[in-house]
């Protein structure tokens, strides 16, 4: 098995996605249904699936497809407005955790190891790490300094 990470190509779908999302500000996140939800400061929601993939969708249309209860969307939509109003405190968002500040994407790069993939999300001040597991599912998401 492999212990290095590959860098893969990206598609002609996630190259236009990518180019969508430089220069936006990412303002929260959650993990959800094998994919990691990406809020941004332009009004949509960033999804990275497990194996890759992306979609850009507008946040108001993510939240109805989005299979949560009542509640749980309340919760969401109240976290989104909150990140929107800059709001920089972790205790008062419900479902969604905090992006550091300086969090202004500036590149996406895609790595392989095995069944195992990395999303590297460089940033202005921090990177974002989205690490999935093509085998379990898992997603998860890490700040992590340059």
């Amino acid at each position: 098995m492999t212990t290095e990470w590959s860098e893969l190509e990206t598609g002609r779908h996630q190259d236009h996605i990518i180019a969508h999302v430089l220069g936006a500000t990412m303002l929260g996140y959650f993990e959800f249904d094998q994919a990691a939800h990406l809020l941004l400061d332009i009004g949509f929601f960033w999804t990275v699936f497990v194996d890759g993939e992306m979609a850009l969708v507008l946040q108001s249309l993510a939240v109805k497809e989005f299979e949560f209860d009542d509640e749980a969307r309340a919760e969401l939509l109240k976290d989104m407005q909150l990140l929107h109003d800059g709001v920089r405190d972790q205790g008062k968002l419900a479902r969604m955790m905090l992006v550091p500040e300086g969090s202004l994407i500036k590149g996406v790069e895609i790595y392989a190891q095995g069944e195992r993939r990395r999303i590297l999300i460089k940033c202005e001040d921090v990177n974002l790490i989205v690490n999935t597991s093509l085998r379990t599912g898992e997603v998860h998401i890490e700040p992590v300094s340059e």
